[in-house]
C-alpha cells in the first residue's frame, strides 16, 4: 500500500481510489507501530534532507532572506518560523504515530463518549466490563491514528507553502504563537480531511464491538460520530504541535538548526 507521503505525491486519495490503506485495524500490518510511525515521519523529513545543507549554507550567507521578508544579520524570520513549524509538526506526529500508545492514552483520558460526541448512557450500555472498555477504546485509538496519518502530510504541505507576513510578531509571540497562526490559517482543513477516513475506518473495523456500538447509536449517523472524533483528533494534533513549539522556543539549541538557534537562541536577533 501507499505510504502517506507516496499518496500525497501521487495524488491518490482513499475516498477517490476506493482502496483501504490500513496498517493496524485490519490485521495486515507488515511493521510495528514504532517502525510505522518512524517511517512516516522519515518520509516527511527525507524530502528536505537533500536540500538541508544547501539551506544552511544559504542561511549563513543571507540568501534565504526573501524579498519583502523581515531579516536581520542574514537570517530570514519567515524561514525561522517555517523551520520551527516543520520541526514541531515532525516531532508531534512522530510521537502520535509511534509505538508509545499515544492514542490509547488520549482516548482513555478524554473518555469514549466525549471523543465520539455521544451520550454517556449509550456508551455505558456497551462498556459492561473493563475488558470490553479496553477493547473498545483500543479500537477507537487505532481509528484516531488513521486520522493523524491523514493529517500529517497536510500540515507539512501547508507549512511549506503558507504566506507568513507577520514573522517578527510570531518570533516575539508566546510559546505557541506560530502553532496558533498555522491552525488559524488551516481552519477546519484537517477535520474535513479526516471525516471520510474515520467513517470508513469505523465501518470496516475488525473489532466487532465497534459495530455493536454503532448499531446502538439510534438516531446518530456515522458521519456525525466521524466528525466528533475528527474534531477530537484535530484538537490533540494542535495541542501536541504547540507543545513541541514551546519546547523549541525554550531550548532552540536542541534543534541543531543554525537559523532557529540564531533567531530564538539566548543571543538571538530580537
Amino acid at each position: 500500500g501507499y505510504t502517506i507521503v507516496e499518496r500525497a505525491k501521487s495524488g491518490v486519495k482513499d475516498e477517490d481510489s476506493g482502496a483501504v490503506h490500513r496498517k493496524v485495524l485490519y490485521g495486515h500490518s507488515t511493521m510495528s507501530g514504532a517502525r510505522r510511525g518512524t517511517k512516516i515521519m522519515t518520509d516527511l523529513i527525507d524530502q528536505r534532507v537533500g536540500r538541508r545543507a544547501v539551506l544552511v549554507g544559504l542561511g549563513a550567507t543571507g540568501a534565504l532572506a526573501l524579498p519583502g521578508c523581515s531579516t536581520l544579520g542574514g537570517f530570514s524570520f519567515t524561514d525561522a518560523i517555517r523551520r520551527m513549524l516543520l520541526l514541531s509538526s515532525d516531532r508531534a506526529f512522530a510521537r502520535m504515530l509511534g509505538d508509545g500508545g499515544y492514542w490509547d492514552d488520549a482516548v482513555g483520558q478524554l473518555g469514549l463518549a466525549n471523543a465520539l460526541g455521544t451520550r454517556g448512557d449509550i456508551v455505558s450500555r456497551i462498556l459492561t466490563s473493563g475488558l470490553v472498555k479496553n477493547r473498545l477504546e483500543g479500537a477507537f485509538a487505532d481509528i484516531a491514528e488513521v486520522g493523524a496519518e491523514r493529517a500529517a502530510p497536510l500540515v507539512a504541505d501547508t507549512v511549506r507553502t503558507i504566506g507568513i507576513q507577520n514573522a517578527i510578531d510570531l518570533v516575539r509571540g508566546g510559546p505557541t504563537a506560530a502553532t496558533e497562526f498555522l491552525r488559524g490559517n488551516m481552519g477546519q482543513t484537517l477535520v474535513e480531511a479526516m471525516v471520510p477516513e474515520l467513517g470508513s475506518a469505523m465501518r470496516v473495523a475488525q473489532e466487532p464491538l465497534v459495530g455493536q456500538l454503532l448499531s446502538s447509536l439510534t438516531g446518530v449517523d456515522v458521519g456525525g460520530i466521524s466528525r466528533s472524533l475528527s474534531t477530537s483528533v484535530d484538537n490533540a494534533i494542535w495541542k501536541e504541535i504547540g507543545i513541541e513549539e514551546s519546547g523549541i522556543r525554550a531550548d532552540p539549541g536542541s534543534t541543531n538548526d543554525p537559523i532557529i538557534m540564531g533567531v530564538f537562541g539566548a543571543g538571538g536577533l530580537l
